[in-house]
């Protein structure tokens, strides 16, 4: 078994980690918000410049208008493509942060197993004492 120096060490570093993981976790969330309200606010741009039928619509205007809905597009298909990458990126970063978990609960349950073994020695070295005889 490890020794308690060694333990607390680890336990330290996995503690750091996992820290560091729930960090990353929570940056990988706000990302995927932030690309998800620009998708939206595309969505919403799109559908504003939709084609409205106009008596006194020229030529210009409908190419410029279809021009900027072409824009549009390619801008909602990019951002639909980071909202998928902010996806994966959080979900492989909710697994990071679950595997740290892990790694500093069996970090932790060594600890507490060296713990009650420590116990036991004491117990049995207590036990193993010769017994007091009162003095007169």
């Amino acid at each position: 078994m490890a020794d308690a120096a060694r333990l607390k060490r680890l336990h330290r570093v996995r503690t750091l980690q996992l820290g560091l993981a729930r960090a990353d976790e929570a940056r990988a969330r706000a990302q995927l918000t932030s690309e998800t309200q620009l998708a939206h606010r595309i969505c919403q741009l799109v559908d504003a410049v939709a084609p409205v039928p106009t008596a006194a619509t020229g030529a210009v205007n409908l190419a410029a208008a279809a021009h900027f809905r072409e824009r549009l597009q390619r801008s909602a298909e990019a951002a639909v493509n980071r909202v998928r990458m902010a996806e994966q990126h959080a979900e492989r970063s909710g697994e990071a942060t679950r595997s740290a978990r892990r790694d500093q609960n069996a970090v932790e349950k060594l600890i507490d197993r060296r713990r009650a073994e420590d116990v036991r020695a004491e117990m049995k070295a207590l036990e193993d004492a010769p017994a007091r005889v009162p003095r007169r």
